[in-house]
């Protein structure tokens, strides 16, 4: 009998644990640096609640014990990733944070937002 190797796997797990942390990082550095008026602040932390639990929540994925739980776990990644991407659109079209700033945390939350869609998606693949 032949042992699966899950080391390709295993390695691309912990890049996206580190991409996500990373990720999570510059969201709390643009929170820091909006401005202090009421409106910015507010929407900055739904932005600050959403990035850093897109981190977590994938932590929580790495550590799923059946498909049901990896599946369960990685639907609130892909929710939390595609709330971030909003409120960065919603930061950037009332001109609290200017496209340029947000241009390349825009791209990395789409780019995550559609890495964990399309695992999710492999995921579910022969699950009623």
């Amino acid at each position: 009998m032949e042992i699966p190797d899950y080391s390709g796997s295993l390695k691309k797990a912990d890049e996206l644990r580190q991409r996500t942390k990373k990720f999570a990082i510059r969201i709390v550095t643009l929170f820091r640096s909006l401005p202090r008026m009421p409106d910015a602040q507010t929407l900055g932390k739904q932005l600050l609640r959403s990035g850093t639990s897109v981190a977590a929540n994938y932590r929580a994925v790495c550590r799923a014990r059946s498909k049901a739980e990896f599946i369960s776990k990685m639907g609130i990644v892909v929710e939390e990733a595609d709330e971030t991407v909003f409120w960065l659109e919603i930061l950037v079209e009332t001109g609290i944070l200017r496209a340029e700033r947000a241009f390349d945390l825009q791209a990395e939350a789409n780019e995550l937002l559609a890495i964990f869609s399309a695992s999710l998606r492999t995921s579910k693949r022969g699950v009623q």
